[in-house]
């Protein structure tokens, strides 16, 4: 009789079947409760998507880099200038207009740039541990 008792299922003794449990997103999908769930199986969000518009951005917004024109002030390194970048910004308590320059290092990938040049460079990956600008083009030679 205990042989009989193991081999009964719960259709034979008339008990309630109870449903088997999703384990897997793939059985949430096809029990159709991945939406309640939580999960979304519509089109990937990815990031050049506007959460506010709904609208995807277009590829020259998202990949618009900064650009910076200044006069090259070494070029010792191979395939590398340093370029000295001048603005003019107010000075916050006197208001006054100062000069400000800063000094970035930029791959030249094939030397064409030399001390004196005036050239226009534009940000990149990172190519060393200083480097992160790339030289666009010559906009004048030194004398």
């Amino acid at each position: 009789m205990v042989e009989e008792e193991k081999n009964q299922t719960p259709e034979t003794t008339g008990e309630p079947v109870a449903e088997p449990v999703a384990e897997t997103p793939q059985d949430l999908v096809e029990a159709g409760e991945a939406v309640e769930a939580g999960l979304d199986t519509g089109p990937a969000k990815g990031p050049a998507l506007d959460q506010d518009e709904g609208q995807v951005q277009s590829d020259a917004e998202r990949n618009r880099r900064k650009e910076r024109v200044g006069i090259i002030v070494s070029d010792k390194a191979d395939k590398t200038v340093t370029v000295s970048v001048e603005a003019l910004v107010r000075h916050p308590m006197y208001k006054k207009r100062v000069r400000r320059s800063k000094k970035f290092i930029v791959h030249d990938e094939s030397n064409e740039a030399h001390v004196g040049d005036t050239v226009r460079i534009i940000e990149t990956r990172p190519l060393s541990k200083r480097k992160r600008w790339r030289l666009a083009n010559v906009i004048s030679r030194a004398e």
